[in-house]
């Protein structure tokens, strides 16, 4: 069972990192609470679920097409609806909640709510010392998420458009009279936020079920581990989402019923710790830099 906690912890927490990362993200520069930031993780899954089982397109194809047509439709989303309204953060919210919603009900009506599976990328199972198995689709995800996390470490402290969307990040204002362009910086974030979204749909629908509520759940726990790693700050947002993960999968393995208990668990460890320090593990104060 430790084995099993701790492997699809870290799918669970993989999942929950890249969604996490993203929405702490498009916050930190553009300071846009994307509440629809895991319908974009749902309409991923399903354009792949369409794609391998209506289209009969190889993985990779559609997991790529999928992933693609996601980010068009989000950096659309942004050009349409939220970069109009982007200084009223409550405005912003209220959008994204509707369009959240729409894509919900448009699946509920293509698809109605029935619960639908999708072949793992990779088959079988994988047998460790004590006969404990392991997913092919699981170590997909474990390495995958990983791999992505790391390049978006790199891309954001090594690469001359990571310091420059961290300094939109620091201060829109001063970037702006060093030449950057804060509106550019907006949309590429949100261009990378839906990417890891997406990401995260396709990897993660073929361990799950593809339903038309799949958004639901994830941004509920996508708020709070941004919150207990402090608002503002993407490697709190990512550490955060790992201990949520686990704290859901052992709740879920260890507790019955912890299916249903796992979400709330998580919330509650979120409360105790703001608690103790409201800005969050990592977070910093208003005044300070957010990245």
């Amino acid at each position: 069972m430790f084995i099993d906690i701790l492997v699809n912890g870290l799918a669970t927490s993989g999942m929950y990192g890249l969604l996490a990362v993203g929405f702490a993200l498009i916050f930190s520069v553009a300071r846009i609470l994307n509440m629809a930031h895991t319908a974009f993780y749902m309409i991923a899954a399903f354009l792949f679920y369409v794609a391998v089982s209506e289209y009969q397109m190889g993985v990779l194809p559609a997991m790529t097409v999928s992933v693609l047509a996601t980010v068009i439709l989000g950096v659309i989303c942004y050009k349409l609806f939220f970069e109009r309204v982007k200084e009223h953060e409550q405005t912003v919210m209220i959008v994204s909640v509707a369009l959240a919603m729409l894509a919900q009900e448009i699946f509920v009506l293509i698809f109605g709510g029935t619960y639908r599976g999708i072949d793992p990328v990779i088959k079988g199972f994988y047998e460790l010392s004590g006969g404990t198995r392991i997913s092919g689709q699981h170590i997909f995800a474990v390495l995958s998420t990983s791999f992505i996390l790391l390049g978006i470490w790199l891309w954001l402290s090594k690469t001359r458009l990571g310091n420059a969307i961290r300094a939109v990040a620091q201060d829109a204002e001063v970037a702006n009279l060093m030449g950057i362009d804060d509106r550019k910086m907006c949309v590429i974030v949100m261009s990378v936020s839906v990417l890891l979204a997406g990401i995260s749909g396709v990897v993660m629908a073929p361990i799950g079920m593809v339903h038309p509520l799949m958004w639901a759940q994830p941004i509920v726990i996508v708020l709070a581990a941004v919150i207990l790693g402090g608002m503002g700050s993407i490697g709190g947002a990512l550490i955060g989402a790992v201990i949520l993960g686990y704290v859901e999968t052992a709740v879920t393995f260890l507790v019955p019923g912890g299916s249903f208990l796992g979400a709330s668990v998580a919330l509650l460890i979120m409360v105790l710790v703001l608690m103790i320090r409201p800005e969050g593990l990592f977070g910093v104060f208003f005044e300070e830099e957010r990245l």
